[in-house]
C-alpha cells in the first residue's frame, strides 16, 4: 500500500505507514536531500578543545566539499573552503595538525594565514593588477555550540540557539563535564546502507531487548521502564536512568553509587548525535555522513573529561566498537538489502497513544522533517 505525497504527512501517527522504500535507495531522492538537507545543515566539526592552540585545525568533508576549521593567533576561531584561489587545489589532506605557520599551497606556493587570508603568492609582485586582498579564501560560517564547533555551507542558515532552542542546556544538563572533554578516538566506518536507515536504528527502543545479546546487554544497563523519548521541532532525545544495581558494565565491575551516568543522547538535525552511556565516564559522538543513496560514513567520536581516561570508558569504547556497533551495522546492512524487495513498499509504524519506551515515535517524526524538507512543506505544520 502506497500513498499520494501530500496525504503520507497528514497520518494519524497510531495509524501510520512508513516513508515509501524508495526514499532509502533512490538516486534523485538522494540528490534532494543533498540539495534541501545537508547542504543547508548544521554538521558537527569538532570538540572546541581539538583546536585548543593557534594553528590547531581539523578538516571535515561533506560530499565533494571540504572545509578547514582552525584557531589563528588572535584566539579565534574560523572556518573556510579547503582551496587554493589560484588553481583550485586542495590544501589540507590531514583530518587533524597544528599548522604553526602560514598554510602552503603544494602546488605553486601561495601561502594563506590561519583565518584564510592570502599573505603570499610567488610572482604576484610581477603581476601590475594583482590585489592580495582579492584572494582570501572563501570563509565559511561557524558556530560555537555545547562546547562544539559546528559549520555550514549556508552563510544565510538559521543560528543554531534558534534552530535547537533548549538543546544546548538539555546538553549541558546530562553531560556536565562537556567543556572539560578532550578526544580519545576517532573512527570512520563506511556501511552499505542509506544514512535514514542508521538514523531510524538509532531513535527506537523497540528492538533493545528484541535484536541482538548486546543490545540485551545494554538495556540492562539502564532503566528500561523509564526509556522515555522525546521530541522538539528540530532536536530530539531519548534517555533513561542507569540500572543502580548494576555491578558490572562492558566487562567491568562498577559501584552503582558512584558515577553511574544515565542514559542520554540528544540528536540535532539532521545527523548529528551526542550521547552518553550509563557508567562510561565519557562521552561519545555519532555522526551519520552520506555518502550516496546506499553509503554512508558512520564517525564514532569518543571523549573525556579525565586526563587519564577511566578502565570503563576504554571498556567502554570498545564495547561499542567491538559488540554493539557491529551488531546495528548488520542491521543496518541488513535492512537496507530489504527495501528493495519487491514484496515491500511500507510498513506500519509501532506507535502506542502512551509514546512509550518501545514506539516508535521518533521515527516518525525524523522522517515528517526528511519529507518537508524535501517537499517544501513548512517544519510548523502538524
Amino acid at each position: 500500500m502506497s500513498q499520494s505525497q501530500t496525504s503520507w504527512d497528514e497520518q494519524i501517527p497510531e495509524q501510520a505507514l512508513t516513508l515509501p522504500s524508495r526514499y532509502f535507495y533512490d538516486r534523485t531522492i538522494f540528490e534532494a536531500e543533498r540539495d534541501r538537507i545537508f547542504m543547508g545543515a548544521w554538521h558537527f566539526g569538532c570538540h572546541v578543545n581539538e583546536l585548543s592552540e593557534p594553528g590547531a585545525y581539523v578538516v571535515r568533508d561533506i560530499f565533494d566539499q571540504s572545509v578547514i576549521l582552525m584557531r589563528d593567533k588572535a584566539g579565534d576561531i574560523h572556518g573556510f573552503h579547503n582551496v587554493c584561489q589560484h588553481r583550485g587545489n586542495r590544501l589540507l589532506n590531514e583530518t587533524r595538525g597544528v599548522q604553526k605557520g602560514l598554510i602552503r599551497c603544494a602546488y605553486h606556493s601561495w601561502c594563506y594565514g590561519q583565518n584564510g587570508a592570502l599573505k603570499g603568492a610567488p610572482r604576484s609582485q610581477n603581476i601590475p593588477t594583482f590585489n592580495i586582498d582579492e584572494h582570501r579564501i572563501p570563509p565559511v560560517r561557524v558556530q560555537e555550540f555545547a562546547g562544539s564547533v559546528f559549520f555550514n555551507l549556508d552563510s544565510n542558515a538559521i543560528d543554531m540557539e534558534t534552530l535547537f532552542p533548549d538543546a544546548e542546556a538539555a546538553i549541558r544538563q546530562s553531560i556536565p563535564k562537556m567543556d572539560e572533554m578532550k578526544l580519545v578516538q576517532e573512527d570512520d566506518v563506511i556501511i552499505p546502507a542509506n544514512w535514514k536507515v542508521i538514523m531510524d536504528n538509532s531513535i527506537e527502543g523497540y528492538h533493545f531487548q528484541l535484536s541482538g545479546p548486546h543490545h540485551v546487554d545494554l538495556a540492562s544497563l539502564i532503566d528500561f521502564s523509564e526509556y522515555n523519548l522525546v521530541h522538539k521541532d528540530n532536536w530530539w532525545t531519548y534517555s533513561a536512568p542507569a540500572n543502580r544495581e548494576a555491578k558490572s558494565a562492558y566487562g567491568v565491575p562498577v559501584d552503582s553509587d558512584i558515577d553511574a551516568s544515565d542514559f542520554f543522547n540528544i540528536g540535532l538535525w539532521p545527523h548529528n548525535t551526542f550521547y552518553q552511556f550509563p557508567y562510561s565516564k565519557c562521552m561519545g559522538t555519532f555522526m551519520m555522513i552520506p555518502l550516496d543513496e546506499e553509503h554512508t560514513i558512520l564517525r564514532f567520536g569518543y571523549y573525556t573529561p579525565y586526563d587519564e581516561l577511566p578502565e570503563v570508558s576504554r571498556a567502554a569504547i570498545d564495547w561499542m566498537n567491538n559488540d554493539l556497533g557491529p551488531e546495528d551495522i548488520d542491521l543496518n546492512i541488513s535492512v537496507q538489502k530489504g527495501l528493495h524487495s519487491l514484496g515491500y513498499d511500507q510498513g506500519r509504524y509501532m506507535i502506542d497513544s502512551e509514546r512509550s519506551n518501545e514506539s516508535e515515535h521518533l521515527v516518525l517524526h525524523f522522517h515528517r522533517l526528511v519529507f518537508r524538507a524535501l517537499h517544501g512543506i513548512n517544519q510548523s505544520h502538524q
